[in-house]
């Protein structure tokens, strides 16, 4: 799991494991420990954020911390040490302990020499150790600094009353040798594709790598860097006719892409750019549903557990799966077929402080409607802590969003990846609607099932909308067609 350091044996270092589905990194949002704590086999040491949500990291071995390699908020590559730990205190060869790594600019101490190959984390395995060193970053000079604030003051309307003066930066006191740059493959192969020479980027990254932005800014024939100080936010090129060069604005900020948000990017692109949608709306009276919600919250049946439209809405939708069970699919592109699911995940889209993510509950269709409650809530509670793991973010069949609370009529949703289709619920409203013959106030809202097209013709997708929207109609239908 771990590997010792050559410093002493006594010293074990901990790594960033691969807490699920072959993600290559996590950002470390909160250490709960700091050097010179007691820790012990078991015990969790700090929170990370990946691509789909926050893990609590515990560690595999008794002893005292002696040096966190990175601060909170540092993304950390899979396979890297984050954590030392002295498994045998007291020893004479025992050097000082090191002190946590600063907020702004974390300390990474140099690598050990590990055997070739893969070696074994927490959760799967590392990837294979790199032969390249990774440079320490410099902070800017002072001169620097004064620049960018007086440049800053005066985006901001707070002009001095002199310019300043132009100065010349001075070479930094321990300059890296001269050798490869440092840069991740698809920001070498960004470069090859704009004709960039890597060489001749500015990095601006943590330890001296190079970002995509740098390469960006590198082929923009007006944009000029300026380098600041480490306590500034990371240099933006601005481009500004006939102005002297400036960083970043008041008017704007900008934001790392990173964690569960940069995971929604990517999957909505490839849901959005693979799967043909087609979406289909209908809109539907849910009086006897909203009345049929009331009664249940009196039921002795449900008590302890939440009652409300989406839990009627999600049995709706079982129904009208188990009715129409071609719906609940997957496509294989790699082996060109159709995989029919002989049971339902029932995803439910849930918007949290970290961004939005869909935990499903497993094997839906054979709960009955307490079970189901009892999924939904525990469900939604978990994600508003933050506390949704992977695993039930994974293997998802057909999914729910609401987007009704947020007092919208409908829209068109995107499919998560690998399911069939979602269902939008819009928000139910009172409004005049012919009831026997006579226009009545009646309570009413949107649905929207967008669904793949290569799996689902519209005449199954129709029936399947039809077949929720009538059940919502009439409640009954929930025995009736069960």
């Amino acid at each position: 799991m771990t590997t010792m350091t050559q410093t002493s044996a006594r010293f074990r270092e901990f790594k960033m494991p691969d807490v699920g589905e072959g993600l290559t990194e996590a950002e470390i949002l909160k250490w709960f420990v700091q050097p010179g704590d007691t820790v012990t086999d078991g015990q969790v040491v700090c929170e990370v954020e990946t691509a789909k949500a926050a893990v609590e990291l515990p560690i595999p071995f008794d002893g005292v911390v002696h040096e966190l390699r990175f601060a909170e908020g540092t993304t950390v590559d899979v396979g890297e040490v984050i954590i030392t730990v002295d498994v045998a205190p007291g020893s004479e060869d025992a050097p000082a302990p090191a002190a946590a790594a600063p907020v702004q600019e974390p300390v990474e101490a140099a690598p050990a020499e590990e055997p070739k190959g893969r070696t074994p984390v927490l959760v799967g395995y590392g990837v294979a150790e790199s032969s390249t060193k990774r440079r320490p970053r410099k902070g800017a000079a002072p001169e620097a600094a004064a620049v960018a604030a007086a440049v800053q003051a005066e985006l901001n309307g707070h002009g001095s009353a002199a310019p300043v003066a132009p100065v010349v930066p001075q070479a930094p006191v321990d300059a890296p040798p001269v050798g490869r740059p440092l840069a991740k493959p698809p920001v070498r192969k960004l470069a090859k594709d704009l004709g960039i020479d890597l060489a001749a980027v500015v990095p601006t990254g943590k330890d001296g790598i190079i970002t995509r932005e740098d390469v960006h800014a590198a082929a923009a024939p007006v944009a000029v860097a300026v380098a600041v100080a480490p306590e500034v936010a990371e240099p933006v090129a601005v481009s500004v006719p006939e102005t002297p060069a400036t960083v970043g604005s008041a008017r704007e900020t900008r934001i790392p892409v990173k964690g569960v948000r940069k995971a929604i990017a990517q999957a909505m692109v490839g849901s959005a750019f693979t799967a043909p949608h087609v979406t289909e709306f209908v809109t539907v009276d849910v009086t006897r549903t909203m009345k049929l919600v009331a009664e249940l919250k009196e039921d002795k049946e449900m008590a302890g557990v939440r009652v409300n439209p989406l839990l009627v809405i999600a049995k709706a939708l079982l129904v009208a799966i188990k009715r129409n069970p071609e719906v609940n699919a997957a496509w294989d592109e790699t082996n060109q077929e159709i995989v029919q699911k002989h049971y339902v995940n029932l995803g439910i889209a849930a918007a949290t402080p970290r961004g939005l993510i869909v935990p499903n509950i497993k094997d839906a269709h054979d709960k009955t409607l307490p079970q189901l409650a009892a999924a939904l809530g525990e469900l939604v509670a978990t994600a508003r802590d933050g506390k949704t793991s992977p695993a039930a973010m994974a293997g998802g069949t057909v999914t729910i969003t609401n987007v009704g609370v947020f007092g919208v009529d409908t829209g068109t949703p995107i499919l998560n990846p690998g399911e069939s289709a979602i269902l939008a619920v819009g928000a139910i409203k009172l409004q005049p609607w012919v009831h026997k013959g006579k226009v009545k106030p009646r309570q009413v809202t949107t649905l929207a099932l967008s669904f793949d097209h290569r799996l689902v013709d519209g005449e199954l997708g129709s029936k399947v909308l039809a077949d929720v929207a009538a059940i919502l109609e009439q409640p009954k239908r929930l025995i009736t067609w069960a």
